[in-house]
């Protein structure tokens, strides 16, 4: 009943599964950087004043997104060549005959794949959400120099009921926020009734107080200016100063905190909360690579069925690579409830293995 009941044996196939992996980890980020280096590196080198340094620095920009995204694969490759291997060589019929049980057999294999997956989460969350960043800010601008950054929001549209608002630029924060070039779209029933813009505006209490007032009554066709008013509306400050959040460049620890603010200030966060759950089971999917890659570790290596088995442990992780992405993408667009789409795929392909395992070896 002990997990492990030989030490030795433990290090050992954990061992294979870390050495295999750390080889087809390396293998794939050499293999495709340079793919990715031949297509990109014409377009920095175009640009007047890049030189071989600007080459290094998308590599450095690049790697880190590529180990975050190859990670999983070179786990499940990993999983599969090491326990193949073990299977040709007799090693899981001496195990078995010593009385280890299969779950016993992979539980040093989980245990190293669960270290894999924090050092993935610290890793993604430290490193790559920071390459994610600079690299997009850099190919937006075709890998030229960036310009200094403008004010901290602009151009932001705002709905409040029926009506619209929309800043040029807003500065300060809560009580002391200041909308510029701002337009309010005065609608009741999906009908405009007037178009009210103001060169600033300031919160109070129950709506805004503008100033710079000039009022298109659209019934009328007639405008007319003030110097003062206020518009009341449930509009209110942190729907402009709460900035748009990607979480592919935000860390963990800062989108939790993010989509709370987004929430208080009245904004759709499903796909948030979809994201940031799936920055957890997205590394913890190494945890079920040695799961879908058992198939391969038993039968019997002279049936001449071990290729076969190892395809379908390859199948089964390609599988749920491809369920998982499914999900996350259904997440994004509110179509499944955010957990749901975080952590489906993980729980059906555990669901799998646990299955597929018992109905065949325990």
């Amino acid at each position: 009943m002990r997990l492990f009941p030989s030490r030795t044996i433990a290090v050992y196939t954990a061992r294979l599964l870390l050495t295999r992996s750390a080889a087809f980890l390396a293998a794939l980020v050499v293999i495709l950087m340079t793919l990715d280096l031949l297509g990109e590196s014409s377009k920095i080198l175009a640009v007047a004043g890049n030189t071989d340094a600007d080459l290094w620095h998308y590599t450095a920009l690049r790697v880190p997104q590529l180990i975050a995204l190859f990670l999983p694969f070179a786990v499940l490759l990993g999983t599969l060549v090491a326990l193949a291997t073990l299977n040709a060589n007799s090693e899981v019929v001496i195990f078995k005959a010593a009385g280890i049980s299969a779950h016993s057999i992979l539980a040093p294999l989980v245990v190293a794949a669960f270290g894999i997956a924090v050092v993935n989460f610290a890793f993604n969350e430290a490193v790559v959400v920071h390459a994610n960043k600079a690299l997009s800010a850099w190919q937006a601008v075709g890998y030229g120099r960036l310009a200094r950054a403008g004010p901290a929001v602009t151009d932001a549209w705002v709905r409040g009921g029926d009506d619209l608002f929309h800043a040029a630029s807003v500065t300060g924060s809560g009580a002391a926020t200041v909308l510029h070039d701002v337009t309010i779209y005065d609608r009741a029933h999906n009908r405009l009734f007037s178009v009210v813009r103001a060169a600033e505006a300031r919160p109070m209490p129950g709506g805004w107080r503008l100033t710079g007032v000039a009022a298109f009554d659209v019934a009328r066709g007639t405008e007319r200016k003030v110097a003062t008013t206020d518009f009341p509306s449930p509009v209110v400050p942190g729907q402009f100063t709460t900035m748009t959040v990607t979480p592919a460049w935000t860390p963990f620890w800062d989108l939790v905190p993010a989509i709370s603010e987004q929430r208080a200030a009245g904004k759709r966060v499903t796909s948030l909360v979809a994201a940031a759950n799936h920055k957890i089971s997205g590394p913890l999917s190494a945890v079920l690579m040695p799961l879908l890659g058992a198939v391969a570790a038993f039968g019997l290596a002279r049936s001449g069925r071990l290729f076969i088995r190892a395809v379908i442990g390859m199948f089964l992780g390609f599988a749920f690579f491809v369920a998982d992405n499914f999900m996350v993408a259904m997440g994004g667009f509110g179509t499944v409830p955010p957990l749901l789409a975080a952590w489906a795929a993980f729980l059906l392909f555990f669901l799998i293995g646990e299955t597929v395992l018992f109905r065949t070896e325990e």
